[in-house]
């Protein structure tokens, strides 16, 4: 980040000159191969998951109420233990079928509402549980028989700020699609400026041909429009360290360090036997800005912005997402 003559750091913000018209921004079709995306989802659907599936945010499993999730069909159940401790298993009762997700939570242990079967998170009475992790932003769950995978011990879980510096909050958003088209869309890039224009300008995926769209990633040059002509300008790189997680994470300009992960979850049919997939974006932003501990003070005022700003772009991206599961489906997409 630049300095002053007094060495003190300048403010993030940027005025643009006058701003390039929507219409008139440089088109990005030619940049954005096809095969180029392809090939990226190929690589991230060939790296191991473990079986983990991402469930919700660490948040939402508090100690006074068990927290339920279909996952691949199969109902998950997970609560807190007494300690705090994240606790997963089958989400039917293993007795006469009742919903554990609508049981209660006495003391750290699960106890069914129908007929009072208690489960503290060891097999008992034929219900076995599930490994589950929690890594302070998500919470995880590991079903090895739908995942099909050598299982890990722990999720693939990519590097993020020091949770003491930083401010995180968890947006979640359901789409008819599976998780290959949430992925995809995250490993196109050059949609940003023009299907979130409201978001980001002046996007500039660095040339493929000269190196910086590897097998790691693409490197991605944008500002963040914040009002009228006033922009944080940024470098980010796009990465997916595992079949269902891209992560966006900035490696020049204000807040270095700071993650985007998207994650998605497949969750099963619907009705109509359409497939369902859970979008759960955690953003975790940090700054060595004397003014960010301010920011971290006020995290729980921040988090519904954070998550207000994350629900609208995944109104648009969950519209394309689920338009490129439909093409796929009908055999009508491009290539």
């Amino acid at each position: 980040m630049p300095e002053s003559r007094s060495g003190r750091r300048r403010l993030p913000l940027r005025l643009r000159p006058a701003p390039v018209p929507w219409e008139k921004q440089r088109p990005t079709w030619q940049d954005a191969r096809p095969a180029v995306i392809a090939g990226a989802l190929a690589r991230a659907r060939a790296r191991p998951s473990g079986n983990w599936y991402v469930i919700g945010a660490s948040r939402a499993v508090t100690p006074e109420r068990p927290f339920g999730r279909t996952v691949a069909g199969v109902e998950v159940v997970a609560w807190r233990d007494a300690a705090g401790r994240l606790l997963a298993g089958p989400g039917v009762c293993p007795h006469l079928g009742a919903p554990l997700r609508d049981s209660r939570v006495h003391c750290g242990t699960l106890v069914c509402h129908w007929h009072g079967m208690a489960l503290n998170g060891t097999p008992f009475a034929g219900w076995d549980p599930l490994p589950a992790h929690d890594d302070g932003v998500l919470a995880w769950v590991r079903l090895d028989s739908v995942g099909g995978e050598a299982p890990l011990d722990r999720p693939v879980v990519p590097p993020r700020p020091d949770a003491a510096g930083a401010v995180d909050a968890v947006y979640g958003a359901t789409g008819v699609c599976e998780p290959e088209d949430v992925v995809a869309n995250r490993l196109d890039p050059w949609h940003g400026a023009w299907f979130h224009p409201y978001s980001f300008v002046d996007l500039t995926v660095l040339d493929p041909d000269g190196g910086d769209v590897t097998d790691e990633g693409f490197a991605v040059d944008v500002s963040f429009k914040l009002a009228g002509r006033v922009v944080v300008p940024v470098r980010a790189v796009f990465t997916a360290p595992e079949p269902r997680t891209v992560v966006m994470r900035i490696v020049e300009g204000e807040g270095l360090g700071s993650v985007v992960e998207t994650h998605a979850t497949p969750l099963g049919n619907d009705g109509t036997g359409r497939p369902r997939t859970l979008v759960t974006e955690a953003v975790v932003a940090a700054s060595d800005r004397r003014g960010f501990t301010v920011a971290r003070a006020a995290a729980p005022l921040l988090r519904p912005l954070m998550r207000a700003c994350a629900g609208r772009l995944w109104r648009d991206d969950l519209a394309y997402a689920e338009r490129r599961f439909e093409l796929r489906s009908t055999g009508r997409f491009p290539g």
